[in-house]
Formats: structure tokens, sequence, C-alpha cells
């Protein structure tokens, strides 16, 4: 059976009954439907004095263009955690349109393990990301709309972008304003992804609504004629927007297949944006949950590092134990074997791919001072030669491993690994950072490129170096970095999977991010509109007879 079809066959509870399993009262939800409800303001009041439980981040080795199964051994691990008795919540990002209609297709599990129901998270949801596309595109309107109107602010240069939440790259660069009426401003545009807009990163960073208001409000749009930032608070329109956003600064409650209770929210890509679903959805799961899995996006030199040095410096989190999700497809994958041979029996290309898992490894424990554990994500091609050879290594590295089984068996294939998390949360750790907030922006960046990319050097475009400048003389120097940069590599070139060589970072363009609180720093040829494969997803999703939805993977 496909995944849809295991999800539409399975029997789900009642949203109320799984809001019990985590002492939430009905009417401290908001239902969409039977399967779905917001999380009220009450339940964090209610709950803000609890001892806060276990915190296990999901990370992965990079990954293939179909990816590693990250978000299912998550899914999989809360199961197996809820298998032996603990009381366990997941914590995940929502499902951008995007990958669901282009390449990688849905984030919502697979096999046994998924979050559900998957079409309506793969789909529209409860509306968080079509809120997020419309308070940015508000904000787009009242810019030109000012400038229209004689420009009071005399805004000269506009560097908010307008966002959708699909891959387009038509929409990379456009022209507005060209229907010749008078005293219209056309002038170019461009598009981001909605996952990639400023607002989805401050959905996910906001405390409260009061937080998320300020942050808005402190949103820089454009520069004047004297090269003075221009607010959103300037424009008097933050207020409108936190109206458009009131509902989708809430978490959202759902349900595993096996009923483990799950909260979806936010959903910022990891390679373009910070990576990791909301505060609030990880903070309330602690409160609530005596061990909360999330996950952060593709490979951890990307969602891992944003995690670590973004999400929990400003949230004043650390996780008990990180999982390295690993297939043997990946490690071959990245050890220069083909495609179209993956599925093949590749002893070789799987000892020179395994480096790429070593690094990883290496960052998490020496460079973040983390507790490591490596889950084998079992495919079917995987051969008990390969699988042995993995865990051989690993072994004489002494590092823990487990083989998890999650999408043929559901938490009971996952049951090694959460008996392993459960242990490895009670051993000390020695957390840190790679870099800190009083470095320079060029150092940032460095220590990062170098210590966990492992790149010789970093080098700059004239573009980014004058901008790195202004957003110092802003005093805006002290704040994270968020690199942006291709998933596929340690590099910043997608076709380089081995880097075997030494090789370097081109930062093209920085940009500052004055609401959300970082520095997003633009490194290769990395895009924050994705454009669609020749043969999309779309071409096979459909909706049958009776109206059912076919085709989501």
């Amino acid at each position: 059976m496909t995944d849809i079809e295991i999800a539409r066959n399975t029997k789900l509870e009642k949203i109320t009954d799984i809001a019990k399993k985590v002492n939430i009262n009905e009417d401290d939800l908001e239902l969409y439907g039977k399967y779905k409800a917001k999380i009220s303001e009450e339940v964090f009041e209610k709950n803000k004095n609890n001892k806060d439980g276990k915190l296990i981040l999901v990370t992965a080795v990079n990954p293939t263009p179909l990816g590693e199964g990250k978000t299912t051994v998550s899914i999989a691990v809360a199961d197996g955690l809820s298998k032996i008795g603990k009381k366990s919540i997941l914590a995940l990002r929502e499902p951008s349109l995007g990958p669901v209609f282009g390449i990688k297709g849905g984030a919502a599990g697979g096999g046994k393990v998924q979050v559900a129901p998957m079409e309506d998270i793969n789909l529209h949801f409860t509306g968080d990301i079509h809120a997020i596309t419309a308070a940015n595109n508000l904000l787009s309107s009242v810019i030109d709309n000012h400038m229209y109107f004689g420009n009071e602010l005399e805004i000269e240069k506009v560097t908010w972008k307008r966002c959708l939440d699909l891959n387009d790259r038509q929409l990379r660069t456009v022209d507005t304003g060209l229907s010749g009426e008078k005293k219209i401003v056309p002038r170019r545009d461009k598009f981001d992804i909605t996952v990639a807009s400023e607002i989805m990163a401050i959905v996910c960073l906001s405390e409260n609504l009061q937080d998320l208001k300020k942050r808005l409000a402190n949103i820089i749009i454009g520069y004047n004629k004297k090269g003075t930032p221009v607010y959103v608070k300037d424009l008097k329109v933050e207020g409108a927007m936190a109206v458009l956003l009131k509902d989708a600064i809430k978490p959202n409650l759902v349900q595993t297949l096996e009923h483990t209770p799950a909260i979806i929210h936010g959903g910022p890509f990891a390679n373009i944006a910070h990576g990791c679903n909301s505060i609030r959805a990880t903070k309330i799961g602690l409160k609530i949950a005596d061990y909360v899995v999330t996950e952060a996006g593709f490979g951890a030199d990307l969602g891992a590092e944003k995690f670590l040095d973004i999400k929990c410096r400003k949230a004043n989190l650390k996780p008990d134990a990180v999982v390295i999700v690993a297939t043997i497809k990946a490690l071959k994958y990245h050890g220069g074997v083909d495609k179209e041979n993956i599925q093949e029996e590749n002893i070789e290309g799987l000892e020179r791919g395994i480096h790429n898992l070593y690094t990883h490894i290496e960052n998490l424990k020496s460079n973040f001072g983390l507790n490591v554990i490596v889950a084998i994500n079992k495919f079917n091609t995987d051969t008990e030669k390969e699988i042995k050879f993995l865990v051989e290594r690993l072994e004489e590295k002494q590092v823990p491993c487990s083989l998890v089984e999650g999408w043929a068996k559901g938490g009971d294939g996952a049951t090694d690994i959460a008996e392993k998390l459960v242990e490895l949360t009670k051993k000390e750790e020695n957390f840190k950072f790679t870099y800190n907030l009083e470095d320079s922006i060029k150092e940032k960046i460095e220590k990062v490129a170098k210590n966990i990319y492992r790149a010789k050097e970093v080098i700059y475009t004239d573009e980014a170096n004058k901008n790195i400048e202004k957003i110092e003389n802003l005093g805006y120097g002290n704040l994270p970095i968020c690199i942006a940069k291709t998933q596929y590599s340690l590099s910043d070139d997608p076709k380089n999977l081995e880097c075997l060589e030494d090789y370097s970072i081109t930062i093209r363009d920085v940009d500052l991010k004055a609401g959300a609180g970082f520095v997003v720093a633009l490194a290769g040829n990395i895009m924050t509109m994705p454009g669609l494969p020749k043969v999309p997803a779309a071409e096979s999703i459909d909706i049958d007879d009776d109206g059912n939805i076919v085709g989501i993977f």
C-alpha cells in the first residue's frame, strides 16, 4: 500500500482524546474538525510551572534529493518511546506546498510511521502558511501604496520581497507596476517561497503575540534616500499583520498513526531559512510530556547548526540527545555512487561515503558538546553485509547506533533506539555554541564554514562585503547568522558530494532580518525561490470520483 492508503486505512482517535494524553482539556483546544486542533493560550499559562521534559533532536547526514526519512525516524522514535511506556510527543515543522508538488513530496512521514491526517497536513492544514503569505504580501502592497501616495518616508530602495508557497522559478525576478497609471511607481521585484519569508521565521521565533508584534514592527522593508532603514513600524502596519497571524501563532495538535500526540507548527526550510519548528511548539511540548522529539531540516550542517546556534540561543534550550539519521543509500551517494546504481550493494562506495557521517558526528560531539546516536534508517534495498559494515565502523568509533525499521514496523521498529535514547539523555553534556554573538559577522560566518562545513577559506563578493559593513554600521553586528547553502553537500557546491579536496565557501550576499533577529548569508548559488523539476510530483496528484486524494507521497 502507498503511504496515503496506509494513513487512510488507519482509524484515528478524536483529537480531544489525543489531547487528554498530555493533560489538555477539550475547552483548551480550538478544533479544526475531528482530528486537528490549535492549542489555546490557556495551555501555556496552566503548564508554565511544570518541569521540562527531555528534548531529543533528530538530524541527518547530507541527503539525497528525495531525503533520508528524518521525519519518518522522528515519528518512529516518538512512537517507540510510547511503546516502552514513556510519555512522548512530537514537535515537527509544517510541510510546504513547494516540495509536495515538486520533487521531494510531503513531509508527514511514511509507511507505518506518519502524522495524520496526512493529506490535510501536507496541503492546507490549518491555514498557517497561507496566513503568513497574506501578511507578507499585505506588507508589500502597503509599501507600494505608500510610494504611490507621495512616498512621505522617501523610500528609495525596497528590499522586502513578495512570497508564494509554491516552487516557481519564473517569479525569482519580476517587474511590477507596469499598468501605466498616473503616479504608479514601476520597480523590479522578487518573490521568495513563503517558508523563506522573514515572517515565517518571526512566527517560529516569537514567544507570544506581543513578541510577534514587536518583531513585525522591527522588519526592515528598505532604505530611504539617506541610506537609513525604513521599518514596518514606520508604515504603521504591524497591527494589521498581527491580526492575520493571530491564529497562525498557535501550535497545531495532531497524532501519529499509533496515536502519539504531535505538535506541528512552523515550516522554514533549512537550506534557505533556519529550518526549525516554532519555539512555542517545542516549549509547550517540554511542559506537557516527558520526552519531546523534534527535527531540524536537511543535514546537520544546516538544520542542526541553526537549531543549536539560533533557536537554542534565543529560546534558552538545549537538546538532551541528538539522533543522526543515516541511510545506506545516502552514504553511497556521498561515496561517489551514481543515483542509477545506488540501490546495488557497494561496500567500497559505502566506505568512502561514511566520512560524511563521521563529519556530522564529530561536529555535534566536539563542536557542540552533545551526546549522539546514529539511527540507521533501513530501506528494503539495504543488504545485511552493508548494514553489518556500517554498524561495525560505528562501533570502532564508539558511537552508539540502532537499526530503525519504523517505516515497515511502526513504533515496534524503534523500541531499541527508544531504550538507548532514554539512557543517553541521562548522560552529562557540555553544550556550547559555534560562535559568540560578540564576534563580527565575518568571524561568525567563518567559524561555521570552517568548523561545521570544513571549508578551507571563505570568499566574499563585493556585494557581500558592502552589506556586511552596512549591517554592522547599523548596530546589528551582534545577531546570530543563518547561512543559506545547498543541502546536498557540506560545501556550497551541490555536485561536490565527497568533499575530498580542499574547498572554499563563497558568500555572494548578506541580508539583515532585523525582525527575526538574525543575518542571512547566501552561499554559492542557493535560490530563495525554488523551481520545479522536469516531471513535478503535481503530475501524479489527483482526486478520484469518491473524493479521495491520490498521489501524495
